[in-house]
């Protein structure tokens, strides 16, 4: 698996491997700059340049230049000055939504706009920086990761619940209901159109496109991707966009953006998956100006955690939570639903 990190080249004499690349047999021949933005999710041409510059970057063993055009079997190794970031996190006082809490676990209401863990760009401000503040001695996760309690994520732009576990129990029965999908997980989102069936269920291989690294795609080959399964109900039909409820049979990344787009209903203003245009209706005059300003009440896609239940680690309760949406989601549905109601 590849890792993320890239960051700025230092004055130093040695250099840590960060990423190693094998080409595919089925690569068209590219750049190697652009083959690198595609397939490392937080690069930049102007740091790959300088990388390659620094003679960070080799090809089968020899430094290359931004022109080199890939070919299948090449190695790529990027190198950098200091060794890959460590995982500590650093806490801060970051100001938590906190819905529950007790000895095992804790329930948050995650904003839109925040990241969940650090990563390469997120080093700080992140949940995961408000959470290690916020308690001592969280369980690390999966292979001692530095995301402290974690036990699912939602991406930064989605809002809504999150349960975080305390305890290295707590950790570990989560988990286990995560992966038996008996942890009860319902969002809702507005997506353009109007989805047929109005109720039905969303399945396929999901993994990450060939194309773009940063994006999801659903395969009917499960050698390209995992199971994934999300089953949709339309709520509230508004004529260019529909207001869905969907509830995540699996947990993949993206899985409800990657979705909608696969059925040809992407969510509203969800820039990756293509939602951020219009996509229903004119595209000129009045409707074309509504749409921006909606677009402007919601500056992301419109996606949120409405709902969690779980079984609670230790005392066996059936736990139930819900989460308002909040006011940028609520005020672009309002606009669209005077927009149905004045036609």
């Amino acid at each position: 698996m590849l890792d993320t990190q890239l960051d700025e080249t230092e004055d130093n004499d040695d250099l840590y491997e960060h990423h190693r690349i094998v080409v595919d047999p089925g690569q068209t021949m590219l750049r190697i700059d652009r083959f690198l933005d595609s397939k490392l999710a937080n690069a930049t041409r102007t740091k790959l340049q300088a990388a390659i510059d620094a003679g960070g970057i080799q090809v089968n063993g020899k430094p290359t230049k931004a022109s080199y055009k890939v070919k299948p079997g090449d190695l790529i190794v990027l190198s950098l000055p200091h060794p890959p970031r460590e995982t500590t996190v650093i806490p801060q006082d970051i100001p938590l939504d906190i819905v529950y809490e007790d000895n095992e676990l804790l329930v948050v209401n995650k904003p839109a706009g925040m990241v969940v863990h650090p990563a390469h760009g997120n080093w700080d401000g992140t949940l995961v920086n408000a959470l290690v503040y916020h308690m001592q001695n969280l369980p690390t996760g999966r292979n001692g990761e530095g995301r402290p309690g974690l036990v699912h994520r939602i991406d930064k732009d989605t809002s809504g619940l999150m349960v975080i576990a305390k305890t290295e129990y707590a950790m570990s029965h989560l988990a286990r209901q995560f992966f038996d999908h008996s942890i009860e997980r319902t969002y809702v989102a507005l997506v353009w159109g109007q989805p047929d069936p109005a109720d039905g269920t969303i399945t396929g291989y999901i993994g990450r496109s060939a194309a773009d690294r940063k994006v999801m795609t659903i395969y009917d080959d499960e050698t390209k991707g995992k199971w994934s399964v999300t089953h949709y109900r339309t709520l509230e039909p508004l004529n260019f966009v529909s207001l869905v409820q969907c509830n995540l049979e699996t947990g993949r990344t993206h899985q409800i953006r990657a979705h909608f787009r696969h059925i040809g209903h992407p969510l509203f203003n969800d820039a990756m998956y293509g939602g951020d245009r219009i996509l229903r209706g004119s595209v000129n005059g009045s409707f074309k100006a509504f749409v921006g300003n909606a677009f402007a009440l919601l500056p992301r896609q419109a996606l949120h955690a409405r709902s969690l239940g779980f079984t609670h680690p230790r005392t066996g309760e059936r736990l139930q939570f819900d989460s308002p949406l909040p006011a940028d989601f609520q005020a672009a549905l309002d606009k669209w639903r005077g927009r149905m109601n004045n036609v």
